[in-house]
């Protein structure tokens, strides 16, 4: 439940702190005293977007912070889940800067707006009068069945066994058109396949081949080359191994004179013998070397067959030709074997629609278990409220055989009539302000016995009653309030006597500004409230002898 509200610096508010009580707590004052204000302050730290920049001084941050008693509603696992620090005594903090920008805190531990609006909702059930637009949602509606049905479990199955039933089925869909659409490309892989494939592609074939074409397209002039350079070595009247023959002879005549000389001698000697080596080698290349016009012109059509190739798939290697061949190949292995792969799919498919289908079934008939007790209970809370020819049904078809939605397999419809001979119709279409304020009250008093929120708000839902009725939607209230925290804003005396604890909202001027503030009031305070709302600002004697008798019950 919520133990406080430290509202700090937003629209008419300074400062101000609210202790509430964990049963019925009322909430008055005038028209614009800024009770819109403290709900405003409330939906920011339940993660509502703040719209707008409101602040009593702008050049501060605006600051709500929220006490909430949450040891009994076992959150420890969403804590948990949230990386946040658990405590039965949980702080929720928002900070608004000057400039808009916005943080929240769970436990001094910072949290986004999702994390804080989902722990919002486990929290605080806040219920306007604008509210009642929802009644008419399939997806309240549902909320209600399944509240009171106990069936959040079932719920919780069907809906994983639905979305891994869609994924399924998404994947089969999906396969079904890769393979439609495989099968009008099958005859162009292949074909691409079967030419890659009997080019008999070899890596780093291609520098190897253009290495041999450039030799044999200059046979002659590297045979002729090779040929002079070996006349130069040896053969010519002033070859080279002759001049250095001679030289070494020259030098070692003189080496017994001149000792340096032998070293020099001995180098010539090692010179000589290394040109003997490459003249050798020369030879043996220029005899090798001859002009193959059968290999070159085999080498050539090999290239001519690598270019072309590589031209048509708009790549530059052998090695991605290679690629795209391996690449065609797995493609043709898949549509091949895309027959099995359909074949799996589609009974897993057919299993998991057939486990979908059966916890849709058991969702199904918890609801229906449940109808008429909801109907019941919620004509006996109105029948108390000023409402006794009030008729609720509560209608639950089926899809067609083998449809589903999200929701099961189940359409519903709240259909409702207030008045005798009064056709059933939609609820929204039958029914006033006043009447959707105490239907809804009804259906939230039902659900709240399920649900365990820790607080439910009403926020001034007595538009449209008066008198007797507002009594009875008083001790409504004020029987929900045995079961949990109940804040309530009411502009009627006849709720605001039900109170367990009666805060009154103002506003004062202070030096040249108006401020809003609350305060709690004693019990004569609250007969001095109650007797203003009955009469206005100054109450008769009647008005007050009226509200201790409100007050006493």
């Amino acid at each position: 439940m919520l133990d406080t509200l430290h509202i700090k610096n937003y629209a008419l508010i300074n400062e101000l702190e609210i202790q509430f009580d964990k049963g019925l707590n009322m909430i008055t004052g005038e028209t614009g005293a800024g009770k819109s204000i403290i709900m405003g302050a409330l939906s920011l730290i339940l993660g509502n977007r703040a719209e707008g920049k409101h602040f009593f001084d702008p050049s501060k941050k605006c600051v709500i912070e929220g006490e909430f008693n949450i040891g009994a509603y076992q959150l420890n696992s969403f804590f948990e889940q949230n990386d946040l620090d658990y405590a039965d005594h949980t702080i929720i903090r928002r900070e608004i800067t000057p400039d808009g920008k916005s943080r929240a805190f769970v436990n001094d531990s910072p949290v986004t707006l999702v994390i804080l609006k989902q722990l919002g909702e486990q929290l605080i059930d806040v219920h306007s009068q604008h509210a009642t637009l929802q009644i008419n949602t399939e997806e309240f509606q549902f909320l209600v069945v399944d509240s009171v049905a106990d069936s959040f479990a079932l719920k919780q199955s069907y809906k994983e066994s639905y979305v891994s039933y869609k994924k399924a089925k998404r994947e089969l869909e999906e396969l079904k058109e890769t393979v439609k659409k495989a099968a009008l490309e099958l005859d162009y892989f292949q074909f691409q396949f079967d030419e890659l494939d009997g080019a008999k592609l070899v890596p780093d074939e291609q520098g190897t081949l253009e290495q041999q074409q450039r030799q044999l397209e200059n046979a002659e002039d590297i045979k002729r080359s090779l040929n002079a350079a070996s006349r130069l070595l040896e053969n010519e009247d002033i070859a080279v191994l002759t001049q250095l023959k001679d030289a070494m002879s020259q030098i070692e005549g003189i080496s017994s004179f001149l000792p340096e000389a032998a070293d020099l001698a001995a180098r010539v000697k090692s010179t000589l013998i290394e040109l003997k080596d490459v003249a050798a080698e020369l030879t043996s290349l220029e005899e090798d070397t001859h002009l193959d016009e059968g290999t070159l012109l085999e080498i050539n059509e090999r290239l001519s067959l690598l270019y072309s190739l590589q031209k048509k798939h708009h790549v530059d290697s052998v090695e991605e030709l290679i690629q795209l061949r391996d690449d065609l190949e797995a493609k043709l292995l898949a549509i091949n074997s895309s027959d099995e792969q359909l074949e799996r799919l589609e009974a897993e498919v057919i299993e998991k629609l057939k486990v979908a289908l059966h916890n849709a079934k058991e969702l199904s008939s918890a609801r229906r278990l449940v109808l008429d007790k909801i109907a019941g209970e919620v004509q006996n809370t109105l029948l108390n409220v000023g409402m006794p020819n009030a008729v609720l049904q509560i209608v639950l078809e089926q899809l067609k055989e083998g449809e589903m939605r999200e929701s099961g397999i189940d359409t519903i419809q709240f259909l409702f009539s207030a008045n005798k001979g009064q056709a059933l119709q939609s609820i929204h279409r039958v029914a006033s302000g006043g009447e959707l304020s105490r239907v809804m009250l009804a259906i939230k008093s039902l659900v709240a016995k399920t649900s365990a929120l820790p607080t439910i708000v009403f926020d001034e839902i007595d538009t449209g009653i008066s008198g007797e009725v507002a009594l009875r939607v008083g001790e409504v209230m004020e029987n929900l309030a045995t079961n949990m925290q109940v804040i309530a804003i009411s502009h009627l005396p006849q709720i605001a006597s039900k109170g367990a604890a009666h805060f009154k909202v103002y506003k004062e001027d202070r030096a040249n500004r108006t401020i809003s503030n609350i305060v709690r009031l004693d019990q004569s305070g609250r007969v001095k409230e109650i007797a203003q709302m009955l009469s206005g600002a100054n109450p008769t004697d009647a008005a007050l002898e009226h509200a201790e008798l409100l007050l006493k019950g």
